[in-house]
């Protein structure tokens, strides 16, 4: 399901632009959901929980209190990749987009044909990137998507798996076998309950891998295996 925002403090404008992108994904049976904020604070309010994580966020430039090159700023600190299209009715605006890193812009009065070509552009974007991120369905959150590079190493729980990142952990119900197989190109596995992104390696003893400053056990029977795909990653 794709998440789209829209963020205006001008109903009308946020409605035709919703009309335009809902007509066009339907047209292309895609799924969506629309959500719609008049302002960057309510914004970065909603992106801060972990329910409202969008694919493509369309934002207004001239908004009142916090604009939409500073919410953009704030919502750039928490992620890297979210596309971010700028809409404004002023083209000297256009030009403030480069500091945030947004994907495109859009001129007000709307141009259907602006949209369209946009929208798809930022939906291959997305496609392209789908590769690089893993989907983790949180108990009571529901579908939660965080970039694999972000990943340190998960760790099996019982039933559950929880994936460490440098500032938090997200646990939920995964087996650590399966994750090995989606992940085999840039994780290893340590340990029965460990699996390690390997470019987060400090080093490898006979007993530990040293990991992001953790240090976690490697079993005997998978240390040369650990060993041999350290090795490639360092001569990458």
């Amino acid at each position: 399901m794709l998440k789209i925002m829209i963020c205006d403090d001008d109903a009308s404008e946020t409605e035709k632009l919703k009309s335009i992108i809902q007509q066009h994904l339907e047209l292309n049976a895609l799924d969506v959901d629309i959500y719609q904020t008049d302002s960057g604070e309510s914004l970065v309010r909603k992106y801060s929980d972990e329910k409202f994580q969008f694919d493509i966020i369309f934002l207004d430039i001239e908004m009142k209190t916090l604009n939409g090159v500073e919410t953009a700023k704030k919502i750039r600190n928490v992620n890297k990749d979210i596309i971010i299209i700028f809409v404004t009715g002023y083209s000297e605006y256009v030009y403030e987009g480069y500091d945030v890193h947004a994907f495109n812009y859009i001129l007000k009065p709307y141009k259907k044909e602006k949209i369209i070509r946009i929208l798809d552009e930022s939906l291959s974007e997305i496609k392209a990137l789908e590769n690089n991120f893993l989907l983790l369905d949180l108990p009571n959150k529901g579908l939660y998507k965080i970039k694999c590079s972000d990943i340190i190493y998960f760790k099996s729980d019982r039933r559950k798996v929880i994936a460490v990142t440098s500032d938090k952990q997200y646990s939920y119900y995964e087996k650590l076998s399966n994750l090995e197989k989606k992940l085999f190109k840039s994780f290893v596995r340590i340990h029965q309950r460990y699996l390690v992104n390997i470019a987060f390696i400090d080093f490898i003893t006979t007993n530990e891998v040293s990991i992001n400053g953790n240090l976690l056990p490697i079993s005997r029977q998978r240390h040369n295996e650990v060993m041999i795909k350290f090795a490639q990653y360092l001569l990458e």
